[in-house]
């Protein structure tokens, strides 16, 4: 099926995720956090994933709390439509560029749980968005999911475009890594049998 539904309620948010790994890129998301529904519209649509993210939070503290919930929602979404990851290609990797910015993104889905974050943001706030939530998001997908995930900034000075280059570059690499092998059509991509 591919296709994931989670619904996670907490005393800080209420979220749900619905997620179809083989869409057409549709999104519809409201997190009340506009930058992180920017980056999550570019997500979908370039990654091919048909995302609807739904989520309220106590963003009167501030929007910490609601981007890592949203993080693991949503690395739970990919874990539960991937099942046990039967005949995908398991890696993809892209070097994306986003103007000035030069993002590395490798993945593996391989259940086991590992971020490398290497984005040097010099300024702490995109709009209202405090850029250090950046490795949050990714860091609670990345746990979530059950996959290792890299980011290296290769270039870049304009936080904008780091951080959209990051997102970009994840959806591309994950499109990549979850797509079906036809070769191995069946088979878990691992010498071991299980992933």
């Amino acid at each position: 099926m591919r296709q994931s539904t989670i619904a996670r309620k907490t005393a800080e948010t209420d979220i749900s995720v619905q997620l179809d790994l083989d869409g057409r890129g549709t999104a519809k998301i409201e997190t009340g956090v506009g930058f992180l529904d920017h980056m999550l519209t570019l997500f979908a649509r370039h990654g091919g994933f048909d995302l609807t993210v739904a989520a309220k939070g106590d963003t009167y503290v501030d929007d910490h709390h609601t981007v890592e919930d949203v993080g693991i929602a949503l690395g739970q979404a990919f874990a539960m439509a991937l099942g046990d990851c039967r005949g995908i290609c398991r890696y993809g990797d892209i070097t994306l560029p986003m103007d000035e910015a030069l993002i590395l993104a490798a993945v593996d889905v391989s259940g086991r749980a590992y971020l490398a974050y290497g984005l040097e943001i010099a300024v702490e706030k995109i709009g209202t968005f405090d850029t250090e939530l950046l490795e949050e998001f990714f860091r609670a997908f990345a746990m979530n999911a059950g996959l290792t995930l890299h980011l290296r900034q290769l270039a870049g000075k304009n936080g904008h475009h780091i951080a959209e280059g990051a997102f970009k570059a994840a959806a591309r690499a994950l499109r990549k890594a979850v797509a079906a092998d036809a070769r191995f059509a069946g088979e878990i991509p691992s010498t071991k049998g299980v992933l």
